[in-house]
């Protein structure tokens, strides 16, 4: 078995792997827990208009009453966002006009996800295009949406 190595996922193949959500009991006891999938958050987040933002939180909060559950997980929520916002970069690389708005989803208090493709950089400038104001962090990177609560959009 000498130097054979592993082929790497896309991204698209990652998508794709997790078909179906299933809710369990939280090990932590908080109760029901919804695991989702990368095409039910990619359904979400299409639906966020131009001009308007959604924070993960919400995300999370309707998925869990979709579902009848008592929360959503989060850890897998961010890494099923960060596969739909590399999809959708993956997609932009081959053209496609029409993609998921990833860069529309931010973290607690309107901050940018340094985790999505580009980093805070690549989604603040995409904020910018469609009219946000992005305020810069104590480093001088970008930070967060400005006034971002008269943006967010009802899930």
């Amino acid at each position: 078995m000498e130097g054979r190595s592993k082929s790497r996922k896309s991204w698209r193949e990652k998508y794709e792997a997790v078909k179906e959500p299933r809710v369990a009991e939280d090990r932590r006891g908080r109760g029901m827990m919804l695991i989702s999938t990368p095409g039910e958050l990619d359904a979400i987040i299409r639906r966020v208009k131009k001009g308007n933002l959604v924070t993960v939180a919400q995300i999370m909060d309707s998925l869990a009453d979709e579902h009848g559950a008592d929360l959503t997980c989060p850890m897998t929520t961010g890494i099923f966002i960060r596969i739909v916002a590399e999809v959708a970069e993956e997609d932009l690389q081959e053209g496609k006009r029409r993609v998921t708005p990833y860069w529309r989803v931010l973290k607690a208090g309107g901050t940018l996800n340094p985790k999505y493709p580009g980093g805070t950089y690549t989604q603040a400038a995409r904020l910018e295009e469609e009219g946000q104001t992005i305020e810069p962090g104590k480093d001088g990177k970008p930070y967060r949406v400005a006034d971002y609560q008269r943006h967010v959009q009802r899930l």
